[in-house]
């Protein structure tokens, strides 16, 4: 009889934690593990804000499956539908190129992608914080913005490129705009025909508070330490209307902006649509032990899952976060080995261990086990859990050497290209040779 196909589509926290326990458990004639993700790497994607502030080289937060997982095999594409009558899953290529991958046990946690909304001028003026090409490339844009800034003669233009608007103030937002507003501010040093008075960076959020995960008394005081920084927070606002040199918001403030951070909110990824199966706010509802009703081969967690919250109760559902997405996965592993061998399946329960939130330098907020931490306290908190939560003693030992050398010697400020939209290609080396000629 040949050996059971277990097919994982997305390899973030859930699918890379799964894989790897599965690796654990079974032994290689036992079952062929397969994950299906677009990069050969699972990304740290709590970290990005600081790879976007040049804190964290990009390669400190991406671990290279090929090195973490020994006996999964990638295919490099991302999962484009699901026949569940047929078990096959449906997979665009990195190359374009379709591929049909079949299975006997399906794990779908493709994660989730930017949520957007009919804002005009959003989808095309806007930047996203989701992967790790946009946060690079947002390390880009925003020190050109810089330095056509330095170079500018028309002021309109120059407050423009000074005017930075983050929109979403939760955990992603917040840590992008604390760390993005502190690279600027010490980058302005290196300009000095800017005047530092002009920079301005403004974070809205149509919640009441900031931070609400965190609780009323944090939420302020991140509100407090970032206001006093120089961010101007407004909350119960929303952008309005967005233009390549203006933001519109909906209390009827103009700003002018040549960047604008869209972090509100998430949507689970495309593919769970493609199933014939119910959705919970285009999460898939799934049972306490993580199966699809009426599909014991299919199991779905982390970001695209309704996974009933058992400890909160009253019909409440997980939250889309890395903490439970890591704890699913290993409740999902070893449900997926009862139904190989035999056994009962477990439910997921988890009680929240709090979360963490970076302000850049020596500033953060952070809640763990119930206990309130600010400071320096709330860093070292913040920066420990990281560690123990990066995948691989290479990746901790990339990010603790980055974090030191950021500290001894600084940012550098320089550009990696991502703006030149050019291919590369012969065609276009040539062209530009012959236009040096």
């Amino acid at each position: 009889m040949p050996a059971p196909r277990i097919v994982i589509v997305g390899a973030g926290f859930a699918g890379y934690h799964l894989a790897r326990r599965l690796e654990r458990r079974l032994r290689p004639h036992q079952a062929h593990i397969r994950i299906i993700a677009p990069f050969g790497y699972t990304l740290y994607q709590p970290l990005l804000p600081e790879v976007a502030a040049g804190v964290l080289d990009p390669r400190s937060i991406a671990g290279p499956l090929h090195r973490l997982l020994k006996r999964t095999q990638l295919t490099a594409g991302k999962a484009s539908g699901v026949d569940l009558a047929a078990r096959r899953v449906e997979v665009t290529m990195i190359d374009g190129s379709t591929r049909t991958v079949p299975y006997d046990r399906l794990v779908l946690c493709p994660g989730s992608v930017t949520r957007t909304f009919d804002i005009p001028g959003l989808t095309e003026h806007a930047h996203g914080m989701k992967n790790l090409a946009e946060a690079v490339y947002l390390r880009d844009h925003v020190i050109a913005q810089l330095e056509l800034a330095s170079t500018a003669q028309d002021p309109a233009e120059r407050a423009a490129r000074l005017g930075f608007l983050v929109v979403g103030g939760g955990y992603s937002g917040v840590e992008t705009a604390a760390n993005l507003q502190l690279l600027t501010v010490k980058a302005m040093r290196e300009f000095p025909r800017l005047d530092p008075a002009l920079l301005s960076w403004t974070l809205v959020d149509v919640a009441p508070r900031l931070l609400p995960e965190l609780g009323e008394r944090l939420g302020a005081v991140a509100l407090r330490k970032l206001t006093h920084r120089g961010l101007d927070i407004r909350l119960g606002v929303s952008l309005r209307e967005l233009t390549a040199d203006t933001a519109t918001l909906t209390d009827g403030k103009v700003l002018p902006c040549r960047t604008a951070i869209w972090t509100a909110g998430v949507t689970p990824a495309p593919v769970v649509a493609t199933l014939d199966a119910p959705t919970t706010k285009g999460r898939l509802v799934v049972g306490a032990d993580l199966r699809l009703a009426g599909h014991p081969e299919v199991y779905a967690l982390g970001d695209a899952a309704a996974v009933p919250d058992l400890v909160k109760g009253d019909g409440a559902i997980c939250a889309p976060t890395a903490q439970h997405a890591t704890r699913q996965a290993r409740v999902a592993a070893d449900n997926v080995l009862a139904s190989l061998r035999g056994g009962e399946p477990r439910v997921y329960r988890h009680q929240d261990l709090g979360m963490v939130v970076d302000l850049g330098g020596s500033q953060a907020v952070a809640r763990p086990l119930g206990i309130s931490l600010t400071g320096v306290p709330a860093q070292a908190v913040t920066r420990g859990y990281h560690l123990a939560t990066v995948p691989s003693l290479r990746a901790r030992s990339r990010v603790l050497g980055d974090w030191l050398l950021h500290n001894v010697a600084g940012d550098d400020l320089i550009r990696l290209g991502f703006l030149d939209t050019r291919t590369d290609d012969l065609a276009d080396l040539k062209h530009t040779v012959t236009a040096r000629r």
